[in-house]
């Protein structure tokens, strides 16, 4: 048995595992004998539809952000953009498996190479796309029967065939290349897969039988030990312990040691998410994304649709305050007609709250959707990448206007309270030159990328990203003192929130209000039920901190 090797990569998803190892290599086409160019261009249709057909099928069992995924691929499959070209080497005489191959090779370069996330994130789709079509070209034989409750180590894993995985076992996902911000890494974390990123030599077969994944601490230990098994279950004994005890803290109101209230709201990201969130384990929705009604490539919802949306929500929140963020696409999350193709730096570019006042006719749509929505509950809107004050206050005049042509055709509405998100740095440094904002909301995440010039999704400047940076708490501590001097309620909506690491820090800081996401509730509550602030801290605006 081969001695215990460790390696160490980066946390996609946290969780602990142990499992018997299984390499997963990459696919590789069977060869084929090619035809004449007739010959091949129906093969290759047909390849393309069959590959269609099982995507298709894998649709049927998921819903929200996995759907979506799948619904891409189909879309591109479907699309003469990527077909044609193929096509056309095929009539010069290139064999099919040669034509697809290369198309799709030149798109992937294209999307890798690009310095936007969703771009690069994709390029993972389009290598799944590509070598599905090509394995039903050659006929290739069915794909590996893993073990339930494996280890699996791969150079990287396509979306599809994370979706096509029996996860209900346990077992865990490590990877030599991949992102903490791609698909796969995005449906482990719903999923509770515990699975590492950026792990050099996970590529490689070691002869290794069994692994402990340890993907908290970034470490995988490939035949381990006795002695690094009893940890592992020592470990194992802690977080099943740790999982019970903020199962017990959930539906509790989320107050410190000495007495100190703190309200937890939950993130949302579309609709299905409430499916899964029982309403009295949180006091509201603090940050519910809007993008969901905005998919890339379909047509722009209506108010009507809009509206329903809002109302859904309202009507789980049960009279809780529900936060709507309006349209925040550009910078990672580009949509088709809407942002602006081509930016050198779309993370600095038309994005937010700056490209919904030039596409003024979807801004103000979804603001009569949000008004009239507003009247069945407490509705508040939430303005994204605010950098002036000045985006208030023409947000503001459109919001007057929405209500007023309301108020003319007799449909019911309510002026939702308008605040912002404290996420680029100008804010955060000047406050108070914001107070026509009627709340504030921190957005950790973009704060600290622009505050550290680091991208969040880049192992090789990890070091840097890191949220408990002293001019990051600075600028917390700065905007909640403002906040409490000018009567704001302000609130911090980042992953920053849900973080055991900083929560005392957020607390000292003045922080009473932290919106985290669905699965982290339990686990903040019982972060905080465990600490003492002291009552210097008491007060938002108190100059103490």
């Amino acid at each position: 048995m081969p001695a215990p090797v460790e390696l160490k990569g980066q946390t996609a998803s946290a969780g602990l595992a142990l499992g018997l190892v299984f390499f997963l290599p990459e696919p590789v086409a069977q060869d084929r004998v090619a035809g004449s160019p007739s010959t091949e261009a129906a093969a290759l249709r047909g390849a393309i539809a069959a590959s269609v057909a099982s995507i298709t099928g894998l649709i049927e069992g998921h819903k929200g952000e996995a759907a979506d995924i799948l619904e891409f691929q189909v879309a591109m499959l479907e699309d003469d953009t990527l077909l044609q070209p193929a096509l056309d080497r095929v009539n010069s005489g290139s064999p099919a498996q040669t034509a697809w191959r290369e198309v799709l090779d030149t798109e992937i370069a294209g999307y890798a190479a690009s310095p936007e996330d969703y771009f690069r994130a994709r390029a993972s789709d389009l290598m799944d796309m590509r070598d599905r079509v090509l394995m039903n070209l050659a006929g290739a034989a069915a794909k590996p029967k893993i073990p339930g409750g494996a280890i699996i180590l791969a150079t990287d894993v396509p979306p599809s065939r994370f979706l096509e995985l029996d996860w209900s076992q346990g077992g865990g996902l490590v990877l030599a290349h991949g992102s903490t911000a791609s698909h796969v890494a995005m449906l482990a974390r719903a999923r509770g897969v515990p699975m590492l990123v950026g792990v050099a030599g996970a590529d490689v077969p070691g002869g290794h039988s069994e692994a402990i994944l340890e993907a908290s601490s970034g470490r995988l230990c490939l035949s381990p030990s006795a002695a690094d098994k009893e940890i592992y279950e020592a470990s194992r004994q802690a977080a099943q312990a740790s999982h019970r005890n903020d199962q017990a803290y959930a539906t509790k109101p989320a107050v410190t040691r000495d007495g100190i209230a703190v309200e937890i709201l939950v993130n949302v990201a579309e609709p299905s998410d409430l499916d899964r969130i029982a309403v009295n384990t949180c006091d509201g929705i603090g940050l519910m994304r809007s993008e969901f009604l905005f998919r890339d490539g379909a047509p722009l919802p209506d108010e009507d649709q809009q509206f329903t949306a809002y109302c859904r929500l309202l009507e789980w929140a049960q009279g809780r305050p529900v936060t709507v963020r309006t349209l925040d696409i550009g910078g990672d999350k580009p949509v088709q007609g809407l942002t602006a193709p081509g930016e050198s730096n779309p993370f600095l570019g038309l994005r937010g709250v700056r490209l919904t006042l030039v596409r003024r006719d979807v801004f103000k749509a979804q603001l009569r959707a949000l008004a009239r929505a507003a009247v069945h509950g407490q509705l508040k809107i939430m303005l994204p990448m605010v950098s002036v004050p000045e985006e208030i206050a023409e947000s503001a005049r459109l919001l007057d206007d929405v209500m007023a042509d309301l108020a003319a055709a007799g449909v019911p509405a309510r002026r939702p309270a308008l605040g912002i998100m404290v996420e680029v740095p100008a804010v955060a440094i000047v406050p108070e030159l914001f107070a026509p904002a009627a709340f504030f909301s921190i957005g950790s995440n973009d704060l600290t990328q622009y505050v550290m010039a680091a991208a969040r999704d880049l192992a090789a400047i990890g070091r840097l990203y890191q949220p408990g940076n002293p001019a990051m708490l600075a600028l917390i501590r700065n905007t909640v003192r403002a906040a409490g001097a000018m009567g704001r309620p302000v609130s911090l909506c980042g992953d920053m929130a849900g973080d055991e690491r900083y929560i005392g820090a957020l607390l000292a800081a003045g922080l009473r209000s932290l919106s985290v996401a669905p699965a982290a509730l339990g686990h903040v509550k019982a972060v905080i039920a465990g600490l003492t602030i002291g009552a210097e801290h008491t007060n938002q605006g108190g100059e103490t901190l």
